[in-house]
C-alpha cells in the first residue's frame, strides 16, 4: 500500500484502517498528540542515547570534538529539545479544549514541527563541529516554535471561555521559550557560551517550569477527582499565581548567579528564607491533592509522584544555598536540586502526562500497564541516581553512568512503545 503524500480525509482514514493496522506515517496527521508526540518521542530517545555516549566515551577517555563545552550543549539539547515538542502534542490537543475551541487540524502544525526537528538535526552536530552550524540549527528551532506560540496565542484571543487564565500564562511562557531560543541562537552565532547558559536559564525557570506548573495545576485535581471523586478538584487561582511566582523568583536567583558569582551571604540567606516556605507549600500541595490515595492507581501515582519532585527540588536548593552561606561559597549540594527539578519533576511528570493522553486518545484503557510502569520507574530510578551523584562526589562518576543508563532504557522504551501507537489506527476503531 503506497503512503500518501496528503493525509486523508476522515472517512478514508476510518475505511483503511478498518483493514490496515500497520504503522502509517499519513496518520501522524490525524491529530495532534499523534505529530507533536511522536518527534518529541524521537528527540527524546536520541538526545538520551546522545548524551549516554558522550558521558561512556568521556568515562573510557575517548576525545570526542566539541564546539560547544558539553555542559552547555547538553543543557541546551534537554531543556529545549524534546519538551517543547511534547508540549505542542498536548497544548494543540488540550489547549482548544481549555479555550472551548474547535479542535487544531494536525496538518497546520507540521511545518513549524519540521521546522525544530530539522533545527536539532542541525544542531546536535554543530555542538561538536561548527558552532555556527548549531546556531543556524537552533534558530530554525526557535522560527518552529515561535509559529507555534503565535497560533497559541490566537487561540487564547479568540476564546470566549469564561477562565482562560491557564491558557494566557501558558501563551506567556512559550514567548519566553521564543525568546530563550533566539538568545541560544545569538549565543551560538557569536561565540559567547554565557549567553547561551543564560538562556537555558531563562528557558527553565520562565518557559517549561511554569508550563508544566500551569497545567499541573490545572489537571492533577481534575484527574484525581475523575478517578476518585470523594476528593475535590481544589485549585484556587491564588495556588497556580503562587506556583508560577515562585518559579519566576528561582530565575531571578538563578540569573544573579550567573551574572554575579559569589553572591553574597546575605543574598543566600533571603533565597533559603524564600526557597523553604515555598518547599513546605509545594510538598503539602502534594499531599493535599491525593498523594496517598493516588498510591492505588497507577497511572495517579505516576503524576503525583512527579509532582512531589519540585517540592523536593525547592528543599534540596534551601539546604544547598544555606551550605553556601554557612561555607563562603564553599560547599553545597551540586547539582542535586536542578536535577530534581528537570529530571524528577519535569521528566517524570512528562512521562505521566503522555502516557496518560497517548492511552486515552489511541482507544485505549486509561491505566498504566505492567511496561508503562516499568519505564516510569526505570526514569524514577535515573533521577534518585542522578540527584545521589551530586550529595556523593567520591562515587559521582559510576552513578552518573547508571544514571544515564536508567534515562536512556526509559526514554527508548517509551519512544518504541508509544511511538509504535501513534502511527496505527486507535484501538477503539474511533477517528483521530
Amino acid at each position: 500500500m503506497s503512503i500518501p503524500l496528503r493525509p486523508a480525509p476522515a472517512g478514508v482514514l476510518r475505511a483503511a484502517d478498518a483493514v490496515d493496522g500497520r504503522w502509517r506515517w499519513y496518520r501522524l496527521l490525524s491529530a495532534p498528540h499523534r505529530l507533536g508526540f511522536f518527534a518529541a518521542a524521537v528527540l527524546l530517545a536520541t538526545s538520551a542515547l546522545w548524551w549516554a555516549g558522550a558521558l561512556f566515551a568521556r568515562q573510557s577517555g575517548l576525545a570526542i570534538p566539541w564546539a560547544l563545552p558539553p555542559p552547555a550543549a547538553h543543557a541546551l539539547l534537554i531543556s529545549l529539545g524534546f519538551m517543547p515538542l511534547f508540549m505542542v502534542g498536548f497544548l494543540f490537543t488540550a489547549g482548544p479544549r481549555w479555550l472551548s475551541l474547535p479542535d487544531v487540524p494536525a496538518p497546520a502544525l507540521r511545518t513549524p514541527v519540521a521546522l525544530m526537528v530539522g533545527g536539532w538535526a542541525l544542531a546536535v552536530p554543530g555542538f561538536h563541529a561548527s558552532s555556527a552550524l548549531a546556531a543556524a540549527g537552533v534558530t530554525s528551532v526557535a522560527l518552529g516554535w515561535g509559529s507555534l506560540v503565535f497560533r497559541f496565542v490566537h487561540l487564547v484571543r479568540a476564546s470566549h471561555a469564561p477562565d482562560t487564565l491557564h491558557g494566557r500564562l501558558v501563551a506567556l511562557a512559550g514567548g519566553v521559550g521564543v525568546l530563550a531560543l533566539a538568545m541560544a541562537a545569538f549565543g551560538l552565532a557569536m561565540g559567547q557560551v554565557g549567553l547561551v547558559r543564560v538562556a537555558v536559564q531563562l528557558a527553565l525557570w520562565g518557559f517549561l517550569a511554569p508550563t508544566f506548573a500551569v497545567v499541573s495545576h490545572r489537571m492533577i485535581p481534575f484527574f484525581t477527582a475523575s478517578a476518585m471523586p470523594a476528593l475535590d478538584a481544589w485549585r484556587p487561582n491564588w495556588l497556580l499565581w503562587t506556583m508560577v511566582g515562585v518559579l519566576w523568583s528561582q530565575g531571578g536567583f538563578a540569573m544573579a548567579e550567573l551574572l554575579a558569582w559569589p553572591l553574597p551571604a546575605p543574598v543566600r540567606w533571603a533565597q533559603v528564607a524564600f526557597e523553604a516556605p515555598a518547599a513546605v507549600l509545594m510538598l503539602w500541595l502534594a499531599w493535599r491533592w491525593g498523594l496517598m490515595q493516588s498510591l492505588r492507581i497507577r497511572l495517579l501515582a505516576m503524576l503525583h509522584a512527579g509532582f512531589l519532585w519540585l517540592g523536593l527540588s525547592l528543599a534540596l536548593a534551601a539546604v544547598s544555598h544555606a551550605m553556601l552561606a554557612l561555607s563562603g561559597d564553599a560547599q553545597s549540594l551540586g547539582l542535586a536540586p536542578l536535577h530534581a527539578l528537570t529530571m524528577g519533576y519535569l521528566g517524570a511528570t512528562m512521562m505521566a502526562m503522555i502516557t496518560r493522553v497517548a492511552a486515552g486518545h489511541s482507544g485505549r484503557a486509561l491505566a498504566a500497564d505492567d511496561l508503562a510502569w516499568g519505564l516510569y520507574w526505570a526514569l524514577q530510578a535515573a533521577v534518585l541516581l542522578r540527584v545521589a551523584a551530586a550529595l556523593w562526589p567520591s562515587v559521582a562518576p559510576a552513578l552518573t553512568l547508571l544514571a544515564v543508563t536508567a534515562w536512556s532504557v526509559a526514554a527508548v522504551g517509551w519512544a518504541w512503545r508509544y511511538g509504535r501507537w501513534l502511527g496505527r489506527p486507535r484501538a477503539d476503531g474511533r477517528p483521530g
